[in-house]
């Protein structure tokens, strides 16, 4: 016998259940129906098609016009996060980990690596490449990215962590994920 994962149709749930955040303006802008896994014995002779596999509801292959549609949407103010830079200027931005999970959950075969780490020359600042690609049943697509940090930050992390943090943020706003936050003066 093998184990397949296969959808349960058991509950309608949102985006606030999967990042774990109770927020109105959350559930009426991500609001989906999210389909838990179920783990079931299923005889090795059955079959099981691709559409009866899901992630948070959202099949795990769709094509890459959907999943852009998707990531391109306004991401509810909840999400995002502002910051005070040392000069005074107040910046608003998506964390790491909250981008991570809205690509789990609009485009469940992403992938991403770290392409290249590289210091300067006084060896005062890192800089990383990094790689989001995002698989789809009519292609895939990738895109690429830097994010620099001082290496005398004070901050979460080192530098090299901070670095690659602002480089994946920065490669998914490249799909449309947050975009909406550097045009906000326009």
């Amino acid at each position: 016998m093998a184990f397949c994962l296969l959808k349960s149709l058991t509950r309608k749930s949102s985006l606030s259940a999967a990042l774990r955040l109770r927020s109105p303006e959350l559930i009426e802008t991500f609001c989906i129906q999210t389909l838990p896994y179920s783990t079931k014995r299923v005889k090795k002779e059955e079959t099981v098609t691709a559409d009866e596999i899901t992630a948070y509801g959202v099949p795990l292959s769709r094509p890459i016009s959907e999943i852009l549609k998707e990531l391109n949407k306004k991401v509810p103010d909840s999400l995002i996060r502002t910051r005070t830079e040392s000069d005074g200027f107040t910046l608003k931005h998506l964390p790491w980990h909250i981008v991570n999970r809205i690509m789990n959950l609009h485009a469940p075969e992403w992938s991403g690596e770290v392409r290249s780490i590289t210091y300067s020359a006084d060896g005062k600042y890192v800089t990383v490449t990094y790689r989001v690609t995002i698989y789809g049943t009519d292609a895939e697509l990738f895109r690429e990215s830097t994010g620099t940090s001082s290496v005398n930050e004070t901050g979460y992390g080192d530098p090299v962590q901070r670095a690659e943090a602002m480089a994946f943020r920065r490669a998914c706003a490249r799909f449309g994920l947050g975009l909406h936050l550097y045009h906000e003066e326009l």
